[in-house]
């Protein structure tokens, strides 16, 4: 399922770290990448363990903690903090699929990758080129959203990040472990929570229906989540 969640950050929120952004340092992003992603990775990214990659996170995981869809869709069980990089004209990202394991650096935890996010920082109209391009089963998905706006896909897909030729792409990129392994198994769920949502928006909360279909996915999340 890849699914775009819109408004994750308010616009004053995408001014203040922006501003955050342009104090921090920057290094040549091949330092985080694996060995066969290194090859291919052209781009900078701030150092995770700097005050304003910490602070940056920071913000993005409240919001994202106060985000029912992204909750709905994702059912998070550990977020690694986010990430932040900047694309400038010809650099890119060729396709590559991303790491099954990744460590947290501030404690050394390690997690499952099933689910990849780029929130956007830079306006579409700021720069040319720079689309996420995501293989699906539907074929390729090329995604490039406003700033503030994110996009959420499973881990286990091939993407890539276009040649960016005028202007700048900045973005914050990271992974997540859902308590549901299986990207099936979340995509019905999150269809049956918003169907649950919007019988109790038409009907009330208390809706016989909604009710009944609220235990069918308490029940499912038992038989399905990994904690």
């Amino acid at each position: 399922m890849l699914i775009c969640i819109p408004d994750v950050l308010t616009r004053d929120e995408v001014a203040h770290c922006r501003d955050l952004m342009a104090r921090a340092p920057w290094q040549d992003g091949k330092t985080t990448a694996g060995a066969q992603s290194a090859m291919v990775k052209n781009n900078l990214q701030i150092p995770a363990t700097t005050p304003e990659a910490e602070e940056l996170g920071r913000i993005i995981l409240k919001a994202l903690g106060n985000n029912a869809e992204f909750i709905s869709a994702a059912l998070p069980k550990v977020i690694l903090p986010p990430m932040f990089n900047r694309y400038g004209p010809g650099q890119n990202f060729g396709i590559h699929v991303d790491n099954a394991i990744r460590v947290i650096p501030q404690t050394g935890e390690r997690l499952r990758t099933d689910l990849s996010m780029t929130l956007f920082f830079s306006e579409p109209d700021d720069y040319d080129g720079g689309e996420l391009v995501v293989e699906t089963l539907y074929g390729s998905q090329e995604v490039k959203l406003p700033a503030g706006h994110m996009v959420l896909y499973p881990s286990t897909s091939l993407h890539q990040v276009l040649p960016v030729t005028r202007g700048e792409r900045i973005s914050s990129f990271f992974w997540l472990q859902s308590m549901i392994r299986s990207d099936t198994h979340r995509t019905m769920l999150f269809d049956l929570d918003q169907t649950i949502q919007d019988i109790g928006a038409a009907h009330g909360a208390d809706d016989p229906h909604a009710v009944r279909l609220t235990g069918i996915y308490h029940n499912l999340i038992r038989a399905w989540a990994e904690l």
